[in-house]
């Protein structure tokens, strides 16, 4: 059977930068940082001082007053996200309910709300915890409550592939609509684990940045960087088969052409040190899209600010583009958002998926020390516009899942 063509007709995001997918846009475009101290919860018994909060974010504004207390947060930005897509996409014309699909993806769901009930249940004992505190903090639960709010009764799922899950979302939403499964589908990620248990179990595998100074503590590809800063949010796509969206008179801001996942099958937290893993997954989204490597003019880098993953994905790309990396740019939007664990593919694909359309490609900031072993042209401190044509999305998650989808610029 032939290939369906799929592109992306809506979007919306909550982040650190911004409450809506246009305004996260608009904060990259103009450089701004998202990350700055703590302010849910006392940090003054915690090493970590920073994170990438999402501010002024009024769930009952935007969701409902009743319905939002019955979310956690990571659901609430899902869902939210999820509302703007929708309103993003317009009118969806005559669809069949079984057609349209949700997919989005959590790495650890709702850890604020087992935090919360955790301590009533020492306190009060565990048989008076909120029977809210299942179905509020299961990961699945986001794509559920996005599939209650909007009727769709295709696929409804949940993978859960640490922090490369976003991009997974998308490659899964891409394949079944590609393959004649569904005709729509919300896709994407959420997270919400700025808490006190979330920040120590990162802090104390020394995953993240001690630097208590925002403009130095996620700095992906400078040789100082020290670790990731935790970040939190949601990037919801509404993924369309292209007679359908056409038909509907549908704006298009990307067309997506492929799709590769990979496991590095190696450590459950380090990637494979030649990024041979992650290289495999980048070449399958190039075979998948009939895409030559030369084609491609920009990559948005996992890019954690880690010495691992930094050093690590530099390799996978030269292994994947050969001598054409050291002609593509690669920048890592973390610099300003944060790491956005099970969101951050989802994002990130959002905000790549607005370089092609926009034409401008965005910076890796507070870059100052060249490091060797990412010797790339990751954008520093200052983003390009430029005519992007193909432009790819990478995402690597402990466990060594990795994941990479390939976006085209949209052409009538």
């Amino acid at each position: 059977m032939e290939k369906r063509r799929v592109v992306i007709t809506g979007m919306g995001a909550v982040t650190p930068v911004g409450l809506t997918a246009p305004e996260s846009w608009q904060a990259v475009k103009e450089g701004v940082c998202g990350i700055g101290p703590i302010t849910r919860f006392d940090t003054s018994e915690q090493k970590v001082k920073l994170a990438a909060e999402v501010k002024d974010f009024d769930a009952a504004a935007l969701i409902g007053r009743q319905e939002s207390k019955r979310m956690a947060r990571f659901t609430q930005f899902a869902v939210a996200a999820a509302k703007e897509a929708m309103a993003d996409a317009g009118d969806l014309g005559e669809k069949d309910p079984l057609r349209c699909g949700v997919i989005v993806s959590s790495g650890i769901g709702g850890l604020d709300v087992t935090e919360t009930e955790h301590l009533r249940g020492q306190q009060r004992g565990f048989d008076r915890v909120s029977p809210h505190y299942v179905p509020m903090t299961i990961v699945n639960i986001a794509a559920g409550q996005i599939a209650i709010m909007t009727g769709f009764e295709g696929v409804c799922s949940c993978p859960v592939t640490a922090c490369a899950g976003g991009t997974y979302a998308a490659g899964d939403a891409f394949r079944n609509i590609r393959d004649g499964y569904l005709d729509l589908c919300l896709c994407g990620g959420a997270e919400a684990c700025i808490t006190p248990l979330g920040l120590g179990g990162f802090s104390s595998m020394k995953a993240l940045s001690e630097n208590p100074d925002p403009d130095r503590a996620s700095i992906p590809f400078d040789k100082e960087r020290d670790g990731f800063v935790l970040g939190e949010g949601a990037g919801i796509l509404l993924l369309e088969e292209l007679s359908h969206a056409l038909n509907r008179g549908a704006k298009i801001y990307a067309e997506v052409v492929g799709y590769g996942a990979t496991c590095d099958a190696h450590h459950v937290t380090a990637p494979k040190p030649d990024g041979s893993g992650a290289a495999a997954a980048m070449r399958m989204a190039l075979s998948d899209g009939g895409v030559q490597p030369k084609e491609v003019d920009y990559i948005n880098a996992h890019g954690t600010s880690t010495q691992l993953n930094d050093a690590g994905e530099t390799a996978a790309v030269k292994l994947a583009f050969g001598d054409h990396a050291y002609h593509l740019m690669m920048s890592s939007t973390k610099s300003m958002t944060g790491h956005m664990l099970g969101a951050a593919g989802a994002v990130e694909a959002v905000l790549t998926a607005f370089t092609l359309h926009d034409g401008f490609v965005p910076a890796t900031i507070h870059y100052q020390t060249p490091d060797e072993a990412c010797d790339l042209d990751v954008v520093p401190n200052e983003g390009r516009a430029y005519d992007v044509r193909y432009a790819m999305s990478n995402s690597l998650g402990f466990g060594g899942h990795n994941g990479s989808i390939l976006l085209k610029k949209w052409e009538a």
